[in-house]
């Protein structure tokens, strides 16, 4: 009888590791919570480990978490590059991160007028937008909504389309992602800014 209160604390115990694996197996399989974990840990930051830019409201959280941690080392490359770089002065060019997996490239050139600028994805690689010096116009829709008008070329990595998407004012402070999924037409010009620095990183997809 001296047992009973040993037996009843391991039976909960044990329910407790079993509701533990069910609320686990459920994340990774059910969408919303599997969104409520991720958006949950952008919010948290930890993930920018010191960096101040922040991340713009049209990340696909999901997404980034998956892409994050199935690729981690890459990413903190990438986020350590954008703390540790001083990018008002950062050439224009190709800067290496990582050989093929991140690499940067730096722009500063006029934004294009809107009939001008086309909307394209990626399935190589994710792309980290920040205009450095400016502002411009990026408009952004998922790619079940827009119109194939030039098929995804392996070589450039790039598809075009026709579509209407959200519009955002990408200016300093504030970094874009871009996944397979997110089409995107950037480089749009913003009245008084002429001629817009930015930052483009690829970053490879990881499956």
């Amino acid at each position: 009888m001296k047992n009973k209160p040993l037996l009843r604390l391991l039976i909960v115990a044990i329910s407790f590791i079993t509701m533990e694996n069910t609320s686990i197996a459920q994340t990774k399989t059910d969408g919303s919570l599997s969104q409520k974990t991720a958006k949950n840990w952008l919010k948290s930051s930890k993930w920018k480990d010191g960096l101040k830019l922040e991340v713009a409201p049209s990340v696909n959280a999901t997404e980034f978490y998956k892409q994050y941690y199935n690729n981690k080392a890459v990413w903190d490359k990438v986020f350590l590059f954008l703390k540790q770089t001083n990018l008002d002065t950062l050439s224009t060019g190709k800067h290496p991160i990582d050989g093929d997996n991140a690499y940067a490239i730096v722009t500063e050139a006029p934004s294009k007028e809107l009939d001008k600028a086309g909307w394209e994805s990626h399935k190589k690689y994710i792309d980290l937008q920040y205009v450095i010096k400016g502002k411009e116009r990026i408009d952004i829709i998922d790619i079940s909504k827009a119109i194939v008008t030039n098929p995804y070329n392996e070589a450039d990595d790039a598809a075009n389309y026709t579509a209407e998407g959200t519009s955002y004012t990408a200016e300093p402070g504030t970094f874009y992602l871009f996944f397979p999924q997110d089409v995107h037409r950037p480089n749009i010009k913003v009245d008084g800014y002429d001629v817009v620095k930015k930052l483009v990183i690829k970053i490879k997809v990881i499956n």
